[in-house]
């Protein structure tokens, strides 16, 4: 999708040669000249703009407006959340073949460039489609958008980020979205060459011989009982000095998920190909960096397989060997994210990273806790959380910290290895995060569950593309605490390992 930023009156968005023209509209009743500032003070006086975000009129070629189609739309204060609100349900009712070219003329209020880029993104969902493996599927018709602001100037760097999240949002969601056979290891790890082609950005990946000589018993566990080859797909973007010290993030990339011999229940089983939607998030995140190119450096960690039930596939009972030199008891073959995950975030550590965030699809026990709003957020770093959490809440991709209390590893004891992969059923996303944080050593580690996000069921089945936004932001974030930092606060030089 092409979006353009104009700064626009109200006046002058009446003269746009476009299919359909949206206009925000605020609570308080705005002052607006010319034909399109009469028909807003008009549907308010006839009480058909009711208050409310998101409550809308339509009209057909009405009198002076050039656009064919118009919708005005209420937007509260023009805070984010409402923004996102009135644009989801004004492009909801213009999915019509003709609309191809549209503007959104938001200049009746002062929007901060979070609500510019909310407003984007809201867009790029509502108007998205997937067609891949869909031939009958009505492809989104629109391609052309104009963003018309009261100062384009002052919300330029907000539309810049919207522009790169929703490249990164839609990356993941394609990807996401591929039934298994369509997006097996092999295929994410050209989807990561596929990114490699730009600027600033490369890839390795690593297949079953290179893993297994790095010791990741618990990942080649997991993959033993496909037929699918796995692969430890490592993504670098370098946009600062060599010298500085990356942001990790590593995603779980189980293309299918069975359950193994722990084998899940049929009903809902064809959502397990959402279960590599950390691993989506990454390659979104790294689309969305190739876009924006912040200063800073990151490295993206894949590790990818699927979980079958093959004759070769592990037990429950059996006792693997971790890449960190522990070893796990495995009781529940259905608990295999963390098994991959943990091998990946030792691997991690050879980059000394400023901080580790892994990206997981991990437990049904974290939608039981916060659903699908907010995903779940664990770190014993407080800063580290905190920066994530105001991430979260400024891209509107909300997340929300659970504890890491000692405690709750207890259920991990095993009489025949370090450490079950299991504990009960009370507390689940936490003691799975306290499984991860054996991995973690003194590393500036955060774990983002993001099992009730990833996705929707029912009509609406499909992945959402988060948290690409999140993660995004919190990049862009740390990219701007590095450039304001004084030169005593900003990272020790460190050396970059080789993957």
């Amino acid at each position: 999708m092409d979006f353009e930023l104009k700064s626009l009156s109200v006046a002058q968005a009446a003269t746009l040669a476009v299919d359909a023209l949206v206009v925000l509209v605020p609570e308080s009743d705005p002052k607006a000249e010319g034909a399109l500032g009469q028909l807003i003070s008009q549907a308010i006086a006839h009480k058909d703009l009711d208050n409310g975000p998101g409550q809308l009129v339509s009209a057909y070629r009405p009198a002076g407006i050039k656009a064919a189609r118009l919708v005005l739309v209420r937007a509260g204060d023009g805070n984010a959340s409402a923004v996102r609100k009135a644009v989801s349900g004004a492009i909801a009712s213009l999915k019509h073949p003709s609309v191809q070219k549209l503007a959104l003329v938001t200049s009746l209020l002062t929007l901060s460039e979070d609500a510019v880029r909310a407003a984007m993104v809201a867009l790029a969902d509502a108007s998205y489609s997937y067609t891949t493996t869909k031939p009958s599927a009505k492809p989104r018709h629109l391609g052309k958008v104009v963003v018309g602001v009261a100062d384009a100037g002052a919300v330029r760097a907000g539309f810049e980020a919207g522009r790169a999240t929703v490249a990164g949002v839609e990356f993941a969601k394609e990807w996401a979205n591929r039934p298994g056979n369509h997006a097996t290891p092999t295929h994410l790890a050209d989807a990561a060459k596929q990114l490699a082609k730009k600027p600033g950005i490369r890839v390795d990946v690593l297949g079953p011989k290179q893993v297994a000589a790095l010791g990741m018993g618990a990942f080649l566990a997991v993959a033993q009982g496909s037929e699918e080859p796995l692969r430890f797909i490592v993504m670098h973007y370098q946009g600062a000095a060599k010298s500085q010290a990356p942001v990790v993030l590593v995603g779980k990339g189980i293309t299918f998920d069975t359950g193994g011999i722990s084998l899940k229940p049929g009903a809902e089983m064809d959502e397990m190909k959402f279960d590599m939607g950390g691993a989506a998030s990454v390659l979104g995140t790294f689309a969305a960096l190739a876009e924006l190119k912040p200063a800073i450096n990151v490295v993206g960690l894949i590790p990818s397989c699927e979980n079958m039930p093959d004759g070769r596939a592990i037990k429950p009972g059996d006792v693997v060997r971790s890449m960190s030199g522990q070893t796990i008891e495995i009781l529940n073959t259905d608990a295999e994210g963390r098994l991959i995950l943990c091998d990946a975030l030792t691997y991690a550590a050879r980059f000394k990273p400023r901080s580790v965030v892994d990206i997981a699809t991990l437990t049904g026990a974290c939608v039981i806790a916060l659903g699908a709003v907010r995903s779940g957020l664990f770190s014993p770093r407080d800063e580290l959380a905190q920066a994530l959490q105001q991430a979260g809440d400024k891209s509107g991709d909300l997340c929300w910290r659970m504890p890491l209390d000692d405690e709750y590893a207890e259920g991990l004891k095993s009489n025949f290895a370090d450490m079950g992969n299991v504990a009960g059923r009370a507390g689940g996303s936490i003691t799975a995060a306290k499984f991860l944080q054996k991995f973690t050593a003194d590393l500036p580690w955060a774990h983002l569950d993001i099992a009730g996000t990833a996705w929707k069921s029912g009509a609406a089945k499909g992945a959402t593309g988060r948290p690409v936004p999140l993660l995004v932001q919190y990049l862009l974030d740390e990219a701007q605490r590095d450039a304001g930092a004084p030169a005593s606060a900003k990272p020790r030089a460190r050396v970059k390992a080789k993957a």
